[in-house]
């Protein structure tokens, strides 16, 4: 079973805003995936209908086999929600925070107790077990947030921007435990983000909106592939011939196109992997020595803006 399902789903709101369209996506389990686009792109929407507080206009979807339309309670049950502004309850303490909602969700008072106080040691906040909520800092609550979205051991986390208003220390720990959860625990982890350097180092998939309209989803290699041909390999060497002092030259005995980056830095165009022992055999042969290869990748930022862009011609 899969952990996600959406089949054409769309959101209209009246006056005939078109917040999400057509959208079709699914997510396996155990996975961290990141739903990335500008404000407005209709990523929050699209929780909200994952989650069952907002009704689509059309299409269906499943969170772990449940429909969420229908099914709202038994959705909540089994997922956990961060949103960008944690919504709590400032008159109680943060261990109060977590003992309440682990009431809320039906679990044994011993249970609650020492998953909350386990939580809070993992977020860095048992200092802060026993401080009202209105005196946490922004980072504070959006740790807390995310300790409360984990007290019933959910099988699909819902993450709406988790790190926003944290230092970089707390958000790298918190990076921590969400690759930690899939991984470990086999959570499927649903990202939203706009950050998109963020995402890239914590998602395993992407699914890239805009306007509504999902535009394309992968790995970042898959999405890579859409809108660039070929590789791009890194030498590092002393002595490489060919006449290589002028950038964009075609080396007469790799026969493959390269520039210069910087002293002994060499980039060369190549169609594919396999072609990496043909070119560094051809280096070598010609007296090159080599120091370093590696595969220049392209950054999710650099393939989200191209892709986009091709959303744009296409749809001219």
């Amino acid at each position: 079973m899969q952990a996600v399902t959406i089949e054409k789903l769309s959101k209209i709101y009246p006056g005939g805003k078109k917040a999400v369209e057509n959208l079709s996506l699914s997510l396996q389990k155990g996975e961290v995936f990141g739903f990335l686009g500008p404000n407005g792109a209709g990523k929050t929407t699209t929780i909200k209908m994952l989650t069952g507080t907002l009704m689509p206009s059309g299409g269906a979807c499943t969170v772990l086999g449940l429909n969420p339309a229908s099914e709202p309670e038994k959705v909540h049950a089994v997922c956990g929600v961060v949103t960008e502004h944690a919504q709590m309850y400032d008159n109680l303490t943060g261990l109060q925070n977590l003992f309440f909602y682990g009431e809320a969700f039906g679990m044994p008072k011993d249970e609650y107790e020492k998953r909350a106080r386990k939580l809070l040691e993992e977020l860095e906040l048992s200092e802060a077990a026993q401080r009202k909520l209105s005196a946490y800092s922004t980072g504070m609550r959006q740790r807390l947030s995310l300790a409360r979205a984990l007290m019933h051991r959910p099988g699909i986390l819902f993450l709406d921007e988790p790190t926003s208003g944290l230092d970089p220390e707390s958000a790298q720990n918190v990076n921590r435990m969400i690759q930690s959860l899939a991984r470990d625990e086999g959570i499927t982890v649903f990202l939203c983000t706009h950050q998109l350097r963020y995402a890239e180092g914590i998602c395993s998939r992407f699914g890239l909106l805009e306007h509504g309209r999902l535009i394309a989803d992968g790995t970042l290699e898959a999405l890579g592939r859409q809108v660039f041909s070929g590789l791009t390999v890194c030498v590092r060497g002393t002595n490489i011939s060919g006449g290589m002092s002028q950038p964009e030259k075609r080396d007469a005995v790799c026969g493959f196109t390269y520039r210069k980056t910087g002293p002994d830095q060499f980039e060369f165009s190549i169609g594919q992997e396999e072609e990496i022992p043909k070119l560094v055999r051809a280096l070598v042969d010609g007296g090159g020595n080599i120091y370093q290869v590696a595969v220049k990748t392209k950054s999710l930022e650099e393939i989200y803006f191209a892709l986009t862009e091709k959303g744009r011609e296409v749809s001219a």
